[in-house]
């Protein structure tokens, strides 16, 4: 351990008539220390000080958050303020290890308990010279250095790569739009050239919803006039169809329009906040009475496979129900009672979160001024469905599980490189120099 006076000099060189015109104006920040910096042509540039390379310049009070910098090329030097401090490092430690030190965790807080003034706090020169650090040979310091700098280039490349992050929302809306127009099973259908077209399977499903309502099973449910997006237009496969909701499930229904009574015992009762994109999230959830729950599930119970689709607030966000609960659930929730034998309920899904269902769903919101926003249940029920062959459905699904399934795998990569490499750094200057802070 030294004192740091031991081992810099404080440089003072005003330009007086030097030729300030000539050289470059150096700023000082905590973000990115020293940088060339705009001229203030009202300032007397007499009083301002040279920064030759390898001296450090700081702001005085500002300096114990980070707000220091080296002049390690010749890009950052030139002239500076003249209320900045100037110094550089005498034979015995080298400059990027000092950098090193003052910008650490530990040298920052050197920094603050040197510091001194009455109204706002300010280390002067004096004040810095003060500081301890540990100093070690001058081939450790170098050898600290070089791997301060291997690590901090992995970091930023770490970052530079998290960009990606940033896009991988982007790639999986775009696998999700290719998965509804039929790209990514392109050559699933090159290879099965003889599987029934959705034609066929659209008419056994017109078909069989027929007979249901003609049985009065079921109810033929009313559709709204959709609002027109001729960018929402899809391209599909020829062996595809393109009909409405409506047509390829049984019925599509909400909740109860009743203010539920809560109980602490009871069936569970579930809202918009249970259904998010993909996933259905039945806890939390209220309770209501065995005997409110008869009659808010009457023409409605929910079962396994079926789609719950958000109507307020969260509109559009789909899921397919992946357990056997019982619930009842409020009229936020929209439910698309599913031909589980003609149509896949998690392509469903993937239509209705993919871009082209996200864009109808947000246009054909209705009341969207202050309130929350209303899907109606007649344009959901109106949604044209770009629909597969039943197997190619199944195809589908298993892609987009594939692919999105990477894209997990590649973000769980990317944060684990990223807080390994940042503990790594910390780990580095703690040893180094955590004695300091003794």
């Amino acid at each position: 351990m030294a004192k740091l006076g031991d081992y810099i000099r404080e440089e003072c060189h005003p330009l007086g008539s030097l030729g300030a015109q000539e050289l470059r104006l150096i700023g000082v920040s905590n973000e990115h220390g020293l940088h060339a910096s705009s001229r203030d042509t009202s300032a007397d540039l007499a009083r301002y000080q040279r920064i030759e390379k390898n001296w450090f310049a700081y702001n005085p009070m500002r300096v114990n958050v980070g707000s220091i910098g080296l002049a390690d090329d010749e890009s950052k030097t030139g002239f500076t303020s003249p209320d900045y401090t100037v110094f550089s490092c005498r034979e015995g430690l080298d400059p990027h290890y000092l950098l090193h030190f003052l910008k650490s965790d530990y040298g920052l807080e050197a920094i603050a308990r040197n510091c001194s003034g009455a109204v706002r706090k300010r280390l002067y020169y004096s004040g810095l010279a003060e500081i301890d650090l540990p100093v070690p040979g001058m081939e450790d310091q170098l050898a600290f250095v070089s791997r301060i700098n291997h690590i901090s280039d992995t970091i930023r490349f770490i970052r530079e790569e998290n960009s990606d992050r940033h896009e991988l929302p982007l790639l999986k809306q775009a696998i999700l739009q290719e998965a509804i127009q039929g790209k990514l099973t392109a050559d699933w259908r090159a290879a099965h050239p003889d599987v029934e077209p959705a034609s066929q399977l659209l008419h056994r499903i017109q078909a069989e919803k027929a007979r249901l309502i003609a049985a009065k099973k079921i109810k033929a449910g009313g559709k709204q006039q959709a609002v027109d997006d001729d960018e929402n237009e899809l391209i599909l496969p020829p062996e595809w169809e393109f009909p409405h909701l409506d047509e390829v499930s049984m019925f599509v229904t909400d909740g109860t329009h009743q203010t539920p009574t809560y109980t602490t015992t009871g069936k569970p009762f579930l809202s918009a906040q249970n259904v998010k994109p993909f996933r259905f999230i039945p806890v939390p959830h209220k309770l209501v009475s065995q005997y409110a729950f008869n009659d808010y599930t009457k023409n409605r119970f929910p079962e396994k496979g079926d789609l719950l689709v958000g109507r307020v607030g969260s509109v559009g966000e789909a899921a397919v129900i992946d357990s056997d609960l019982e619930f009842a659930f409020y009229v936020s929730v929209g439910l698309v009672k599913t031909f589980k034998t003609h149509t896949v309920p998690q392509y469903l899904a993937i239509v209705f979160n993919s871009p082209y269902g996200v864009r109808y769903a947000r246009g054909n919101t209705s009341s969207k001024g202050a309130s929350a926003g209303n899907f109606n249940l007649g344009r959901i029920r109106s949604f044209p469905i770009p629909l597969p062959p039943f197997a190619e459905q199944a195809a589908i699904v298993e892609r987009v599980e594939a692919l999105m399934t990477t894209c997990r795998a590649l973000e769980a990569e990317i944060e684990h490189a990223r807080t390994h490499a940042a503990h790594l750094l910390q780990a580095v200057l703690k040893e180094a120099f955590a004695p300091a802070a003794a």
